[in-house]
């Protein structure tokens, strides 16, 4: 159903982002990252006691394309 859409302001939009106004049937943003991380890196809660003597994170990648989104534009 077609809206009147008064003045709105974007101050930044991401990459991976979507801005959309108005009428549509699909929005199908994509994005690709690669994240490395060492040991205790992603852990939450309260009171944590990690212990981690000799931590090293592997970055050598050696495939060029991990996940391709080239047919999902």
């Amino acid at each position: 159903m077609p809206a009147i859409v008064g003045a709105f302001k974007v101050n930044s939009v991401g990459s991976s982002s979507v801005v959309h106004v108005g009428d549509c049937i699909t929005i199908s943003p994509y994005s690709e990252v690669k994240t490395f991380a060492g040991a205790g890196s992603f852990n939450t809660g309260d009171g944590l006691n990690i212990y981690n003597q000799h931590s090293v994170t592997n970055t050598y990648d050696n495939d060029v394309v991990d996940q391709p989104t080239a047919a999902n534009l």
